[in-house]
Formats: structure tokens, sequence, C-alpha cells
């Protein structure tokens, strides 16, 4: 399977309208977003069809050509993923889940994180 720069900003663009809308569905359901603690949502991204995404490899250089970033760990990861400007670290998460869901669904290893500001 040959993968290209622009399959991958579809797949990211796809994961991002996912969170867009869990996030949205999240803020629906609980109203105002001050009710919440506050906090940071995330993806990290480690493997894709069960093989390392090490930084050197091809689909590992279509992803920062994408624009998604490697962090200390060396993990790829995409920060407040639906772009949510709020503080409420529920819909972060709800969002995070729902980005790392597509990204699943594409055959990458993705998890959602969060920390509490």
């Amino acid at each position: 399977m040959t993968i290209t720069v622009e399959q991958i900003q579809d797949w990211l663009s796809e994961a991002e309208e996912a969170a867009r809308i869990a996030a949205a569905e999240a803020y629906a359901k609980n109203g105002n977003s001050d009710w919440d603690a506050c906090g940071f949502g995330w993806v990290n991204i480690y493997k894709f069809c069960g093989k390392n995404l090490d930084g050197r490899s091809k689909l590992a250089k279509l992803l920062k050509s994408a624009g998604v970033r490697q962090d200390y760990t060396r993990a790829f990861q995409v920060w407040n993923p639906g772009g949510y400007g709020g503080q409420s670290i529920s819909i972060k998460e709800a969002a995070a889940s729902a980005y790392a869901k597509v990204l699943e669904q594409k055959g990458f290893t993705a998890y959602a994180g969060s920390r509490m500001d």
C-alpha cells in the first residue's frame, strides 16, 4: 500500500472533524464549559499497521510533512484536536478520543491523553 502526504492530510482532516463534532456534542450535553475542571487534551500516535513510527520511516516523514510533530518521547502528537477554545478537560478528552478513534480505523495505534491544568 502506497500512502501519500495527501492521504495522510485527508485522514487527519477526517479525525479533526470527528474531534470537532465530539467537542460540540460534549459542550451541548454539559452546557457552559466552566462547569468542569481545566485541562488539556491530545493524541499520541505510536504505530501504523503494527510498525513503530520512529521518525525515520517513510510514513513518519509523511506525518511530519502533514504537520504532526514528535514529542520528547518520540511519539507523534496532536494537541487540542478539534480546536476547542475552552478549558473543560472533559470536552477536550471527548475530542481527543474521537480523533484517536478515526486514526485507529485507518491502521494507526493512537491514544487520547489528557491532564489537568
